[in-house]
Parts: structure tokens; C-alpha cells; sequence
């Protein structure tokens, strides 16, 4: 939980030397988004592990840069409410940073979110965005007017400053996939010459309905890849299964997945796997599927699940797909969001669907040219298919990237080759089980 305190940043990637990227601006700014609470992460924590569950609900804020407005509003006179207008002199610490930029450029955004729970939709007014890049990966360029963009996402998008130079514009930021009881986050475009204290004339961009999935579906399937791009392999080695459920274990309130909430242990998977450390993990090997007969748009009738600590064990350099299967939550009629990422690969989006998962669907998987992401949503009653290569050493998560999801069980653990991985710190194995093993050597070949 502690993300959800603040414990997160941004890091740039540049392309290697001698390389060139598949187009070109003339400047570039950084959109670091994230959603902020008043409560400690620690009172959250108890919250959400108390029977029954205080969930921790919708954010007081959306930050962008780490700053965010509360109690007070950028565009007060655009607003219903009563809020007041933010009265800023720019040097406070919540005051927005402002994008400044010359008339007929074009800007590199790029734009990260690390939200612990939002969904969010961003649109800078008037202005249109060409996506270029996903995930650290390029993509065939998407004009759009807005983009939706889940936790654990990161997207570079073009813009030119064509606009009436004698104005600024707002940059919005908006709640998708919740019913929206936060207010949007706000910057301003501030063209030069202009003023930034001249606000702009119109409103902020509204964003698409919160529940408008088809809408997201279908800016999820626009993204392609980059001619040129690496392509998936034609055939799966191993198909897992994942069945995203909301249970209890002893009456308390957790995710679970094929019905087991994940747990994870004292001792380092990598440590505990190298060195066959039997007792650091529950070594009962997770189901690659659930039962045929569940029915994901209802409640299951047995809600009990069971906590684990299991590891899905891939042999190396074979090609896995995982599908992820949505379902009814424990309350009828609900399905949420869930934005699964990837640690130590990317995968290919094969594809989304609605409904349960069936062999059939295989047939509308694209492998001409699906995108390379690390993170991919799956949609309330929906299934998201993806498939990577198993070629990268040791024990790597796979889980929801939305921190209370994540922190009430919503992850699974996947190994390979970990019998390569050499020369591994001390540091990273010193505590639980191996920890007297390493605490008195520099490092352990």
C-alpha cells in the first residue's frame, strides 16, 4: 500500500545510440498521474482487512505531477457546485505545473499513470493527440481526441500548438470505469505570449461516460503495432486460465483468482526456488483453469475461497497465453476493471472479448499485428487474451494494478529458468528463510 502514500516515480528510457524513433517534435513534457486520499496508507490497510470490509472509496483527488487541487476548483465557474475558484499565486505547493509551449510546435507527452485505484481519461481542449507509443513499445499512430489510460499504463502522444496562440486551454483529467465522485484533475496549456493567469474561455473536455465500455473496448482495440514491430508466435505451449473472483475466507472480503487469494510469503520466491527451500511456499502448483459450469454473470454460489501462496512453474523459453477471465463481484450485477501488469516481460494483446471465454474465441485473436504492452485491462464480464515468451529468468508477478485489488489478493506468481539467474544480492534475499544464509557474505554466486 504504500503507492498509494506516494511511493512512485517516472522513468525515462532513452533509445539506444545510433537508433531513431519513428517521429519527431520539438519538445516533450512529462504527465505523471495518480489518485490521492486524506487517509494514511496504513488506515486504509486496516480498512480493507477488517470483517466486515471499509472499503476505502473514491479519492479526494487526481494529482497530475503530483499535484492536485481539493476543496477549491481550476474551473469553478464552469461547475454546478458551490466550490470556489482556486485562488493561486503559482508558487504553492499544489498549485498545477503549467505545460508552456510556442505556437506551432509539435510536443511529445508522455503520459504514465500510477493511480491506486482511478481509471482515467485525458483530453487536452481543442487540441487532437496522435499515439504513438504504448507501454515503452511503438504503435501505429491513433489520432484521437481523448484517451483512456489504467494504472499501471503509459502512452506517448503528439500534439501541435495550432491553436489561437492568444488563449490557453485546459489539460483534464477524468474518472473512467467508477461512477465519478471525484473531481476532474486540471493543468493549462499556456502558449506564449499568453499570460498563464488568463484561465482558458471554455470548459474542460468532458470525458466519455464513466460506464461506456464499448467506447473503452474500442479505443483498446485501435492500438496496433508498429510495422516492423515483433510478431507473437503462431502457437500457445500452455494456456492458463485466470477467473478473477471477489470471495471471503473466514468472512473477510478478497480476490481471488481460480479461487485462490494470493498470499505472498516471508522468504523471496527466488531465493526459496533456487536453493529448493521446501517450507517457503505453498508448494501445491495453482490451476491453470476453473470449472467449465461457473457462471461469470451471476454471484458463484459457494463465495469461500482459500488463501495461497502457489507458483505457476513455466518451463523456459516456451510461449504462454494467459486469458483473463471477468465475473460477477459478490454483489449481483457488478463487474469491475482490472488492469493486469506483467513484472520482467511484455506480452502481446491478442485480443478482448465479452462474456466467458471460449476455444471458439480463438479464432479472433490478431496476431498480424497485436501490441506489445506490460499491462492490459479486462472489461466487466469480459476476457482479455495475451500471450508472451517465457525467456526471461526468475519469479516474476503477475497481478491487478489497482493497490487494494492487489493488496486482498489479486496476483498470481510466475517462474522460469530461475536456475540462471546468477550472481543474485544478498540484500535481495535477507529475509525469511534465507536470510541466515546470506546475511554474512557480500554475495552469493
Amino acid at each position: 500500500m504504500q503507492r498509494s502514500a506516494g511511493l512512485y516515480g517516472s522513468l525515462i528510457v532513452e533509445v539506444a545510440e545510433g537508433e531513431k524513433e519513428p517521429f519527431q517534435y520539438d519538445g516533450e513534457f512529462n504527465l505523471l498521474l495518480s489518485d490521492w486520499w486524506h487517509k494514511s496508507a496504513h488506515e486504509q490497510e486496516v480498512d480493507l482487512s477488517s470483517q466486515p470490509i471499509r472499503w476505502v472509496g473514491e479519492p479526494q483527488t487526481l494529482l497530475i505531477n503530483g499535484r492536485g487541487q481539493y476543496n477549491c476548483s481550476l474551473a469553478a465557474r464552469f461547475s454546478n457546485s458551490s466550490v470556489s475558484l482556486c485562488k493561486l499565486r503559482g508558487n504553492e505547493q499544489f498549485a498545477p505545473q503549467i505545460l508552456h509551449v510556442h505556437p506551432n510546435k509539435t510536443y511529445r507527452l508522455r503520459i504514465a499513470s500510477s493511480t491506486s485505484l482511478a481509471s482515467l481519461n485525458l483530453a487536452i481542449g481543442n487540441h487532437k493527440m496522435v499515439v504513438v507509443e504504448a507501454d515503452g513499445n511503438y504503435v501505429q499512430p491513433l489520432t484521437v481526441d481523448n484517451l483512456d489510460i489504467y494504472s499501471g499504463e503509459s502512452y506517448s502522444v503528439l500534439f501541435t500548438t495550432d491553436q489561437e496562440p492568444s488563449k490557453n486551454y485546459w489539460i483534464s483529467v477524468s474518472v473512467r470505469g467508477r461512477e465519478p465522485r471525484t473531481p476532474q484533475g486540471l493543468t493549462i496549456l499556456n502558449y506564449y505570449p499568453t499570460t498563464v493567469s488568463r484561465l482558458p474561455p471554455s470548459p474542460p473536455p468532458v470525458a466519455p461516460r464513466w460506464d461506456d465500455y464499448h467506447y473503452s473496448r474500442a479505443f483498446s482495440n485501435k492500438i496496433l503495432a508498429l510495422e516492423g514491430s515483433p510478431k507473437p508466435p503462431a502457437k500457445h505451449d500452455r494456456r492458463i486460465i485466470l477467473l478473477n473472483t471477489q470471495n471471503l475466507i473466514d468472512g473477510y472480503t478478497k480476490w481471488a483468482i481460480n479461487n485462490i487469494s494470493l498470499v505472498l510469503p516471508s522468504t523471496p520466491y527466488l531465493g526459496s526456488i533456487r536453493y529448493n527451500i521446501s517450507k517457503a511456499f505453498d508448494r501445491n502448483i495453482p490451476p491453470d483453469h476453473f470449472g467449465h459450469d461457473y457462471d461469470i454473470m451471476n454471484p458463484a454460489p459457494n463465495n469461500n475461497s482459500m488463501y495461497g501462496s502457489g507458483v505457476y512453474m513455466l518451463n523456459f523459453n516456451t510461449t504462454v497465453d494467459v486469458i483473463l477471465q471477468n465475473a460477477n463481484m459478490l454483489k449481483p450485477n457488478n463487474s469491475d476493471i482490472h488492469p493486469w501488469h506483467l513484472h520482467g516481460h511484455d506480452f502481446w494483446v491478442l485480443g478482448h472479448g465479452e462474456g466467458k471465454f471460449t476455444e471458439k474465441d480463438e479464432e479472433k485473436f490478431n496476431l498480424k499485428n497485436p501490441p506489445l504492452r506490460n499491462t492490459a485491462v479486462v472489461f466487466p464480464y469480459g476476457w482479455t487474451a495475451l500471450r508472451f515468451v517465457a525467456d526471461n529468468p526468475g519469479a516474476w508477478a503477475f497481478h491487478c494494478h489497482i493497490e487494494p485489488h492487489l493488496h486482498m489478493g489479486m496476483g498470481v506468481v510466475f517462474a522460469e529458468g530461475v536456475e540462471q539467474v546468477k550472481k543474485i544480492p544478498n540484500q535481495a534475499l535477507a529475509c525469511g528463510l534465507t536470510k541466515k544464509m546470506f546475511m554474512m557474505k557480500d554475495e552469493h554466486n
